[in-house]
């Protein structure tokens, strides 16, 4: 998500105080922990928005800021590949891949953009109602997963962005606002909490949070800045590992979820 507003702080500021925080998750609730398990280099310009892993292993990475906004790839040692500025007037969001394109989200304009997931050259675009904040591909489903900062997440059609539904996110029983960067992998979609270093693991056919992921231990290490918080959630292809990441942050981190001790 962009900018802070002060209703939307303080919403989640309390929120993440009380049903999202690892001690008071329900009983059925899993709670874990992501353990690092290397720091790499990571670009401190980038304010993160969306991050994710080709099958190759090339990282794609979105970012935001009007005027500021861009995607592009880089390789796991840092290297960056290639970049594509979006238009001044859009502030970017999520991103996804779809096969053989990638779906970069904007935050107020209710466009996507449809890129060559190669070549990151724009091939479309899709309009959306409200505003966009994270998105993600069901690995065993024809659909996206995108978020817009409510509880709710919206089922899309992948090659149109046609909403096709809408279902609460919930933990015993209660909504879970501040859904934020997504990402899917088989029926289970991550979502961190914005402003906060928790991530929900939810089941993506129920809509209930099975997982509280507590990521604060991951060394924040960006210039002091209420805007530069955890943001950026890429599962490794093959492997039960993830990069996480933050808005400026100077390092990527990879990292392992593991039951508390």
């Amino acid at each position: 998500m962009g900018r802070f507003t002060v209703a939307a702080v303080c919403s989640l500021l309390a929120f993440a105080a009380g049903c999202s925080s690892p001690e008071t998750a329900g009983p059925e609730t899993q709670r874990l922990t992501a353990h690092v398990q290397e720091r790499l280099p990571f670009d401190q310009a980038s304010f993160t928005q969306g991050l994710e892993v080709s099958e190759d292993g090339t990282i794609y990475v979105g970012t935001g800021q009007e005027g500021e906004s861009r995607l592009y790839t880089r390789t796991p040692a840092g290297e960056e590949q290639r970049s594509v500025d979006l238009d001044p007037q859009f502030f970017g969001e999520g991103i996804t891949l779809v096969d053989d394109i990638l779906w970069q989200l904007t935050w107020l304009d209710g466009t996507a953009i449809r890129r060559d997931a190669a070549t990151l050259e724009e091939t479309g675009r899709a309009s959306y109602d409200g505003e966009g904040w994270g998105i993600c591909k069901l690995d065993e489903k024809d659909e996206l997963l995108f978020s817009d900062g409510s509880s709710q997440l919206r089922r899309m059609d992948p090659d149109t962005l046609e909403e096709r539904e809408r279902f609460t996110v919930t933990m015993d029983g209660q909504p879970v606002e501040g859904l934020n960067e997504l990402e899917c992998v088989g029926d289970e979609v991550y979502a961190n909490i914005f402003t906060t270093t928790n991530i929900m693991r939810i089941d993506a056919d129920s809509g209930k949070v099975t997982a509280v992921i507590d990521a604060s231990g991951l060394p924040n290490n960006a210039q002091p800045d209420p805007n530069n918080v955890l943001n950026g959630i890429a599962h490794i292809p093959g492997t039960d590992e993830f990069y996480l990441a933050g808005k400026r942050w100077p390092d990527m981190y990879r990292v392992t979820f593991e039951p508390e001790d």
